[in-house]
């Protein structure tokens, strides 16, 4: 469970859980299988789809040396009616 990193509170995932979707970032060198392994073993849902994409990196910048900020990968999980994740869940309804 090392590879998800935290759930995402925006207004974009919080609409989207009206759909029953679950939006996380993790590590980037994770692979969409084991992402949805992680979940399924770890919540004991079954996920039906699941969408991914690359953050872009950001610049930053202390005098005299130029970085960049960490990277990520962000999943969006969708499972079937009537399930949930409880612990997303409670992070996201207290948040708001």
């Amino acid at each position: 469970m090392d590879g998800i990193k935290y759930a995402v509170v925006t207004g974009k995932s919080l609409r989207l859980l009206g759909k029953n979707q679950y939006t996380s970032n993790v590590e980037s060198g994770s692979t969409k299988t084991e992402i949805k392994y992680w979940v399924e073993l770890f919540f004991g849902v079954k996920v039906i789809a699941m969408n991914s994409h690359r953050l872009s990196r950001k610049g930053r910048r202390m005098v005299p040396i130029t970085g960049h900020t960490m990277h990520y990968r962000r999943i969006i999980i969708t499972l079937p009616p009537g399930h949930s994740i409880p612990p997303l869940l409670e992070i996201l309804e207290k948040r708001t």
